[in-house]
């Protein structure tokens, strides 16, 4: 699951990236998600092949590229909020800011070089099922794995205020990225306060989200 929660991860990546929607789709910004995530696929392969020893050997110019590519197009903050549950009631605004920037940057950090596993034709996007809605919608896809099966792999989107339409959540075989990460972010703060964990993310980041999952493994 990690494994593929790095390619997916790096899907979004540059499923957020918009560069692969044609010019004419991104002047009328009238790309929908699905025909964004059918660029990307085409095009992430060809973004990445050659580079990936590079890219291996320089982890910040790595973690560059995935900033450059999904800050425009992925919500972080209402991410973050669904991630927080119901501690984002009693969050201040200046909580809610530190933790979407610190747990955005723990996942990057942790799954940075899933980015470079994709290959040409490792996604496979799904026709939509049933009429897109203007405000929110899924865009199903399969990973093709090594060994030649596939996983679905499902991407939620929102449309915000401005119009754009923005990635917020990775669903994996029917798992959900937010509900689960949701789930070690509550056992933390209950444990230790949003502020604790918040500094632990800033200071420690990756190594953070690895002792919540073993945690959460060893409560199991």
């Amino acid at each position: 699951m990690p494994r593929i929660f790095a390619l997916a991860f790096a899907f979004v990546a540059a499923v957020a990236a918009g560069v692969a929607i044609p010019v004419h789709s991104r002047a009328q910004g009238n790309a929908t998600p699905d025909q964004i995530v059918q660029s990307i696929a085409d095009d992430l392969a060809k973004a990445i092949e050659g580079h990936q020893a590079e890219l291996k050997n320089d982890h910040e110019k790595l973690i560059k590229v995935i900033d450059d590519i999904l800050l425009p197009r992925f919500d972080i903050d209402y991410a973050s909020i669904l991630v927080l549950g119901q501690s984002a009631r009693s969050s201040t605004p200046e909580q809610r800011t530190r933790f979407a920037k610190a747990f955005y940057n723990s996942i990057a950090h942790r799954y940075a070089e899933g980015l470079l596993n994709y290959t040409r034709g490792r996604v496979r996007v799904l026709p939509s099922k049933g009429d897109l809605n203007d405000k929110r919608t899924i865009v199903r896809t399969e990973v093709v794995l090594d060994d030649g099966k596939t996983l679905p792999v499902d991407y939620a989107f929102r449309k915000t205020q401005d119009g754009t339409w923005k990635a917020y959540d990775v669903i994996i075989e029917g798992i959900s990225y937010i509900t689960n990460y949701r789930n070690q972010v509550g056992a933390e703060i209950a444990k230790s306060g949003l502020d604790a964990l918040i500094t632990r993310l800033e200071t420690q980041g990756e190594k953070t989200l690895e002792t919540m999952e073993q945690q959460q493994k060893g409560g199991q």
